[in-house]
């Protein structure tokens, strides 16, 4: 019998986990703590195999059936559902790297090793990409479109600071293009 939103709201811990089932191998894990975790019981290669959609009340049971739905096309395709969930982490992980502050940040450390900056040069420099930082800092660099770029240069002009501006696009455009990220990012940036 598929589950409800009251029969799951109304269910009581007891002394040991117990399951409610739902359908196609969804079921509701009701801890004794009071928790109630989403999961989906499926195999692949012949093996029994438990994923983790969420808890509940954060994943509704509608979601949790759209969760399982998704899980059932990628079987279907002959994918591992939990493999497919871990390596989505690794993505984000890889992308958070990625963000334009990190790069910002590696940016600015060549320039000081390699380029001797000058300690006012470099001071400059990172502060003014700090205004950038705002705006789209935990962005992953290969995301960011000159739109992103100039609306947050957009916003220095709006206080007057043209020149800031002008430099804070030049400084961008210049992390942009560093050679450890021309396979990952190519932007193009507007003049202004």
């Amino acid at each position: 019998m598929a589950l409800t939103d009251i029969a799951i709201r109304t269910a009581k811990p007891k002394e040991k986990p117990y399951k409610m089932g739902d359908a196609l191998g969804l079921f509701l894990l009701v801890q004794p703590s009071g928790g109630k975790l989403w999961r989906l019981k499926h195999r692949v290669d012949g093996r029994e195999k438990k994923l983790s959609l969420g808890t509940y009340p954060e994943i509704t049971l509608s979601e949790a059936r759209r969760r399982r739905d998704g899980a059932q096309e990628l079987i279907a395709a002959g994918k591992d559902p939990s493999r497919e969930k871990q390596r989505a982490k690794v993505r984000a992980t890889i992308n958070a790297e990625n963000s334009f502050s990190a790069i910002v940040a590696e940016f600015c450390d060549k320039r000081k090793r390699e380029e001797s900056w000058s300690p006012a040069t470099s001071t400059r420099s990172e502060y003014l990409l700090s205004l950038l930082t705002v705006d789209i800092g935990r962005m992953p660099i290969r995301e960011i479109e000159p739109a992103d770029i100039l609306a947050a240069v957009r916003k220095i002009e709006a206080k007057g600071n043209m020149e800031s501006a002008r430099r804070t696009l030049q400084l961008a455009s210049m992390v942009s293009v560093m050679p450890s990220l021309r396979p990952a990012c190519a932007l193009t940036l507007p003049v202004i």
